[in-house]
């Protein structure tokens, strides 16, 4: 697998548009802080970590919905492996004028766009949810 964050947003985005109450991925310490993220900014209920069937350790993500409709409408990913996207603490995206939410790498750890700005650090920019 070349990309393990967009395999788990794309895992995530396919569950929650067929109505799925969880999925499963398979674990490590970058998805984890992703998930953090998003379970703070309140886009998931949450994700336990567990053994998968194969024996390799997964994470168990629970999706959230609201009325009926996924909390999370959008999901794309902007730092690849083949372009990785790099930005300052004054050139970080707003997402849907401040409706979403950027997850950044920083080197303080993963965190959200208006927490990377409040802790005035930049990095690379994940992905965008709304």
């Amino acid at each position: 697998m070349n990309d393990p964050i967009a395999d788990m947003l794309t895992r995530i985005r396919n569950s929650s548009l067929r109505g799925k109450s969880t999925v499963v991925t398979p674990a490590s310490k970058l998805r984890a802080w992703v998930l953090d993220v998003l379970a703070d900014e309140g886009y998931i209920r949450g994700y336990e970590e567990m053994t998968g069937a194969d024996g390799h350790p997964a994470i168990e993500i629970s999706l959230k919905y609201y009325e009926g409709e996924p909390v999370i409408r959008e999901l794309k990913r902007v730092s690849k492996p083949g372009r990785r996207v790099y930005m300052g603490v004054n050139d970080i995206p707003v997402v849907r004028q401040g409706l979403g939410v950027s997850i950044v790498s920083t080197p303080k750890g993963v965190m959200s766009d208006a927490a990377a700005r409040s802790a005035n650090v930049g990095g690379e920019v994940l992905c965008t949810v709304f």
